[in-house]
């Protein structure tokens, strides 16, 4: 298959392991052209394939469209083409000469919220739509707390169909300003504003003869150099145990070795190390990757670690050096943004599952929720619905190595699953948010519990 656009030398192996990798996602709502951004972006940097962009201008004429639709180039259910809207996130892979992306297309409906969640929760940059003729609304101020919450280190604020008020720098700059002191409030530590239409092409990919008075990059162009700061190589390192390797045979009779991706940080042979929660300790012995020795090992590498004492380490563990190891609690107070149609109340029995420990845990307060308007809290609401933002203190059945999230965005998270059905309820971040809630004194004993 080749490229739908005029032809290029595809990027060899060597060049694509060169660049460097940037995970984003989108998000804006209900028709403000955000699946239209996605697939101008792949179109126009040619990353649609010959078959692809075939299928979209048999679609788009069918519909009577006189050009492809682009935007169908991501809303691939049927149910999403039908109705002209994002429903699941849709993942992307593409790469230019410079750098190589993930892209999460995310939906923009209020009750899509939650899968907003997932596709920024791994992300480098948000980019967050906004309809130039409507400027910041309640679903925008929405997705600008979620990625504040989730701690994206980059969002751009893309000001689009610009096309449809003029081109005029004046509604662009007031819709710059009021988001740039929205989301400065939440805490988001780099905002970068452009005006865009991604139906005719405007500073997407190429720059726009329509907006003379914009000197910044385009969409691409600050997507290529913004810089990926955070190396997690150089954080708290942490390794959760996802398996025992015991292969007890005739020709590794004693080897015992413990597997799993190194979720942040540097492990080196000769380390002290500390087992987590059992608090044993021991020495790195032996690093084997894909098979071979090594003497160092990073996130986000997958290994064994051999340990030099035979000590009781299992799956759900977490291996970390002695000189840096978390604390251990079973008292958990986090920020939340609940999934489930199903709410989350005080007192409710749930799974936590952190990294690739499972525990029973039960939810022993809700103190706030967040109103997104004026970024208020709410006192004791007593229960979350589908897509709130809160704060929870929760109790768990056996204690947990917790980073902080500000720290760590890997050991610092975790999900709260229904114990009957393994639905995931809720998504949780360790520590303080962008609007930490003042503590709130436990007022009685804590009846009723039983672990």
């Amino acid at each position: 298959m080749t490229s739908a656009t005029e032809p290029t030398e595809p990027l060899s192996v060597e060049q694509l392991s060169a660049t460097t990798l940037l995970r984003f996602a989108t998000a804006g709502s209900v028709d403000d052209g955000k699946s239209t951004l996605v697939g101008r972006l792949l179109h126009d940097s040619k990353s649609v394939l010959t078959d692809q962009l075939e299928a979209v201008e048999r679609v788009s004429a069918d519909r009577g469209q006189d050009t492809p639709d682009l935007a169908l180039l991501t809303d691939g259910l049927r149910a999403e083409r039908e109705q002209g809207i994002t429903i699941d996130v849709a993942y992307r892979y593409f790469a230019t000469a410079r750098r190589r992306f993930i892209l999460a297309d995310t939906p923009g409906h209020v009750q899509y919220t939650r899968n907003m969640v997932t596709g920024a929760s791994t992300a480098d940059l948000a980019v967050v739509l906004v309809d130039a003729r409507n400027g910041v609304i309640e679903q925008t101020r929405r997705h600008a707390a979620v990625a504040a919450l989730l701690r994206v280190p980059h969002v751009v604020l893309a000001v689009n169909k610009m096309d449809l008020v003029g081109y005029q720098e004046s509604v662009f700059a007031a819709i710059a300003e009021e988001f740039t002191a929205y989301a400065s409030e939440l805490g988001v530590p780099e905002i970068t504003a452009i005006p865009i239409s991604a139906l005719a092409g405007d500073n997407v990919v190429e720059p726009s003869a329509n907006m003379d008075w914009y000197g910044g990059p385009t969409v691409l162009e600050h997507l290529e150099t913004v810089p990926v700061s955070h190396d997690l190589a150089h954080c708290h390192a942490r390794l959760p145990v996802q398996y025992v390797i015991r292969p007890q045979t005739a020709e590794h009779p004693d080897y015992r070795g413990y597997a799993g991706q190194i979720a942040a940080g540097t492990f080196r042979v000769g380390e002290r190390v500390t087992v987590l929660p059992s608090g044993r300790t021991s020495k790195v012995a032996g690093i084997d990757l894909l098979g071979t020795p090594v003497d160092i090992a990073w996130t986000p590498q997958s290994v064994t670690l051999l340990l030099a004492d035979d000590i009781d380490v299992s799956r759900g563990d977490l291996l970390v050096p002695s000189k840096d190891a978390p604390p251990t609690t079973q008292d958990v107070e986090a920020t939340v943004c609940h999934v489930a149609d199903q709410p989350l109340t005080v007192g409710h029995r749930v799974l936590l599952k952190h990294g690739t420990r499972t525990v029973k845990a039960i939810v022993k307060d809700i103190p706030s929720r967040l109103t997104l308007d004026d970024l208020s809290l709410h006192p004791h609401p007593g229960r979350l619905a589908a897509n709130d933002i809160g704060r929870v203190k929760i109790r768990t059945a056996e204690p947990l190595p917790l980073d902080s999230y500000a720290d760590s965005r890997r050991t610092g998270a975790f999900i709260l699953i229904d114990p009957s059905d393994g639905t995931t309820l809720t998504a949780g971040m360790v520590g303080e948010s962008f609007a930490a809630p003042q503590p709130v004194k436990d007022e009685g004993d804590d009846d009723g519990w039983d672990f």
